[in-house]
């Protein structure tokens, strides 16, 4: 049962006994009713769909963090190149606000893509020529390239589109999702996180995958490269597991008692978290044990796949993960945060994941998860169509850009297409702008859920994934 479906049965309860009636006269009270989710983890399953139908029940976000460069990417701009080194235009800025680290220049020249473009798939989608193997997956992708977000730099814009908020404390996506719909594995947290290991670039916090303010269990779990795969997991040396059973044993007794007397669900909250840690000590080192990966593995994702922590590996991991109904798997990628010297750099970053990236999409799809795993690729947001810094014949560098950014999606009920456009300078959304926060709803009702019902309430108001707006785009939808 999920924490979202007890809070309702707990308020209903309430709502006809009164709390004191409920705990001492019927006997069911939080502890008995939490303690049910815990017995009774398996059945989680059977909530997928909790206000309508779901199309998808897992999701893999591939989140490549700094922004990466839509116009070098996705978004095909001729007229850059042909009016290259030329002002952007006030008409086309519109007074819209630029970061510090542009704002003060003299100029701002338009710079147009190095790279070549072509058309790919019956969408005909531009895709570069930096993205060959993403290129051949194009009739499997839906590619967004008008998505808008409120921030305009790094950690605000990263927290907005990973919690809905641009103000840190707020639930991250993964655990919205735990808490509402569940584990469809008990041996396994419902969350798992995948960082790249050795790459630089914007800091990564542990709050973006964290629980805010719902149960510090619905966080996500990281994943690391290496023989221990999540840290403090393992048994001291001299504990053999007939002595750990015997010890969870006893402190779920006292846990339960606390729990009873304080009609506080803490104490539930962790023995469940302990229970798990102690199943996960088989379950995880399975899935995170590569070896057992065929030749045809490390051929479609690329030969990276074979050294732990790449991105690559993680993405086969990420597969591993979603086989064995781990609910939500993010994957976190850094360096898209090319300020300048874009062309070397956005080329080292493309062919460290886009190999990868397509092999996990076309992975799913020979596997028949597709169809019920969404696969979300993109950045927090998106870059300039002038040149940060100094624009040269051979190099060029792009500042953050709120609007416009370019993200795509496959499988879990999403339409194969190219949605949206952007002005011929690539600046402003010229048709279907699409809201963080509508992405969020978007993403959740694939998942079988009502953005706008599923809440928490604290400090006196319901909070939500998506606040108080985003729209569910049908558009997007098979």
């Amino acid at each position: 049962m999920s924490d979202f479906e007890l809070e309702r049965k707990i308020q209903a309860s309430l709502a006809k006994m009164g709390r004191r009636s409920l705990l001492q006269g019927a006997g069911l009270g939080l502890a008995s009713l939490a303690l049910t989710r815990i017995g009774q983890a398996s059945q989680d399953s059977e909530l997928l769909g909790l206000h309508h139908a779901p199309k998808a029940k897992r999701v893999v976000h591939l989140f490549q963090s700094g922004g990466p460069s839509q116009l070098d990417l996705f978004d095909h701009k001729p007229l850059l190149q042909e009016r290259n080194g030329e002002e952007l235009p006030d008409s086309v800025r519109r007074g819209q606000r630029l970061t510090g680290m542009s704002g003060n220049q003299a100029t701002l020249p338009l710079a147009g893509s190095q790279f070549k473009f072509a058309r790919h798939g019956q969408s005909q989608a531009w895709v570069s020529e930096l993205l060959p193997h993403t290129a051949a997956i194009a009739d499997d992708l839906c590619i967004i390239r008008t998505m808008v977000t409120d921030a305009i730099n790094h950690d605000p814009a990263a927290t907005f589109l990973l919690s809905g908020s641009t103000i840190a404390g707020r639930p991250s996506m993964g655990a919205w999702l735990s808490y509402g719909l569940g584990s469809l594995n008990t041996n396994l947290p419902e969350f798992c996180v995948l960082v790249t290991k050795d790459k630089g670039g914007q800091p990564l916090y542990k709050r973006l995958w964290g629980s805010g303010f719902l149960s510090a269990k619905h966080q996500g779990v990281q994943l690391r490269a290496g023989a221990d795969p999540v840290l403090f997991l393992n048994d001291p040396a001299g504990l053999d597991r007939k002595a750990r059973r015997r010890m969870l044993d006893a402190l779920e007794r006292m846990h339960t008692e606390d729990a009873e007397l304080s009609n506080d669900r803490a104490p539930l909250d962790r023995i469940a978290q302990a229970e798990l840690a102690f199943r996960m000590q088989a379950a995880v080192p399975q899935a995170a044990d590569l070896s057992s990966e065929p030749q045809s593995t490390f051929e479609l994702y690329g030969e990276d796949a074979r050294v732990p922590g790449t991105y690559a590996a993680n993405c086969v991991l990420a597969r591993r993960l979603l086989e064995r109904d781990v609910r939500f798997v993010q994957l976190f990628h850094q360096g898209w945060d090319q300020h300048a010297s874009l062309p070397g750099e956005l080329r080292r970053q493309c062919q460290e994941t886009d190999r990868a990236s397509a092999g996990l999409v076309t992975d799913l799809k020979r596997r028949g998860m597709l169809d019920d795993t969404l696969v979300i690729w993109g950045g927090e947001f998106g870059r300039t169509c002038y040149s940060q810094g100094k624009l040269t014949d051979t190099d060029y560098g792009r500042d953050h850009h709120p609007r416009c950014t370019s993200m795509w999606l496959a499988g879990g009920g999403v339409r194969p297409q190219v949605f949206g456009e952007t002005d011929a300078f690539g600046y402003n959304v010229a048709r279907n702008p699409l809201h963080v926060h509508d992405l969020q709803a978007t993403i959740l009702h694939l998942l079988g859920i009502d953005h706008e019902l599923l809440t928490v309430r604290r400090q006196g108001r319901r909070y939500r994934l998506t606040d108080v707006s985003g729209q569910v785009q049908r558009a997007l939808i098979s």
